[in-house]
């Protein structure tokens, strides 16, 4: 997967910073989510990877990763006050009591420091949680705490997957909707990753444009990123975006690779790819979106204003600075969410090299 990103790169910390914030402020329509005057709510950003770390939340040189620039850029305009960390080790009831949520951009097993040793990859390895870590988490959002994820959140505590599990051959396991048998986490996010296919173009339908962040999506909008093909919807979940499948996988696609594995993760009815819903007191928003660099031709999502206009809805709202109804839809909007596509190896994101 090519995640570089040079236009951060090569700016000094202060010039990234500035632009990122100029960009904020408003842009193609997509005016600024600013969240109501109640206060300033503290949000910790977590970017642990214990398997594939994401360019997006790397951080390289002791600089802030992209990730964390940009949230710093719009904390004061959000009334946000952002603490940034990869540390597992810190998570306990009384550390997580300091905040009013939590934004994760993870992956894998959080409970091991790296994943398989047999893998490209093996995570960013910093500080593991503990299982108790794990639980005040849970308890955390239960009792009223908020929770955002990004991505790669939901390619985190896979149901029945450790650190030593080999996540680079063919997950078959993973092709499974296990309902209350669930990873709590996997339960409490509302779905859980199986695979993504080669990036591409895809239009996602708009289904509540009344949500914070999402008054000026229309009813739907197209673009290139790396989808994830997603498992063990939660019933209770109300449906922001939807990924329509049906535009996916064409032969304009299709023509960049021979590789058939790169379209069967879509080979499914349509399917939610952002949400949010209530888990006991708490408030829970997630988006598939996020990934980062998605090919010269598409730049990067963390820039595009439909991406950063669904962001800060999420954190206004799950930090309780915005309300919204998130009456359940799933079963209305998505009928066939449960349906899933066919086994397939994981492949590069983007297209191979000429």
């Amino acid at each position: 997967m090519n995640t570089s990103h040079s236009s951060v790169s090569g700016m000094t910390r202060r010039q990234a910073i500035a632009s990122l914030g100029a960009a904020a402020l408003g842009f193609a329509g997509f005016p600024l989510v600013r969240a109501a005057t109640q206060g300033t709510k503290k949000v910790l950003f977590f970017t642990k990877s214990s398997d594939y770390e994401h360019a997006v939340i790397k951080q390289e040189n002791g600089k802030p990763s992209y990730a964390e620039q940009y949230l710093q850029s719009i904390a004061p305009s959000h009334n946000i006050e952002f603490t940034f960390s990869k540390d597992g080790s810190l998570f306990s009831d009384a550390y997580l009591a300091q905040f009013d949520a939590f934004c994760f951009f993870t992956s894998g097993d959080l409970l091991s420091s790296h994943k398989y040793a047999g893998s490209k990859n093996t995570g960013d390895g910093n500080p593991a949680m503990t299982p108790a870590g794990k639980q005040a988490l849970l308890d955390a959002v239960a009792g009223g705490k908020g929770f955002v994820g990004i991505h790669a959140a939901a390619d985190t505590f896979h149901t029945g997957e450790t650190g030593n599990t080999n996540t680079g051959q063919q997950r078959t396991w993973r092709y499974k909707n296990f309902g209350a048998s669930a990873d709590p986490y996997t339960r409490m996010i509302g779905a859980g990753f199986i695979i993504h296919g080669m990036q591409q173009k895809a239009t996602v339908r708009v289904i509540d444009n009344s949500f914070p962040g999402f008054e000026a999506l229309g009813s739907s909008f197209t673009r290139k990123d790396e989808w994830y093909s997603l498992n063990d919807f939660n019933h209770d979940l109300h449906v922001l975006l939807v990924q329509d499948t049906s535009t996916m996988g064409g032969p304009d696609v299709k023509s960049l690779t021979n590789n058939a594995d790169a379209w069967k993760p879509y080979l499914r009815p349509a399917y939610p790819s952002t949400w949010a819903r209530k888990h006991g007191k708490g408030r829970v928003f997630y988006t598939s979106m996020g990934h980062g660099d998605n090919g010269p031709d598409a730049g990067y999502d963390w820039e595009m204003p439909q991406f950063r206009s669904i962001l800060s809805g999420g954190l206004t709202w799950a930090s309780g600075l915005a309300d919204a109804d998130v009456t359940p839809n799933i079963d209305q909007v998505t009928p066939d969410a449960w349906v899933l596509p066919p086994k397939s190896p994981p492949v590069g994101g983007l297209p191979p090299k000429v």
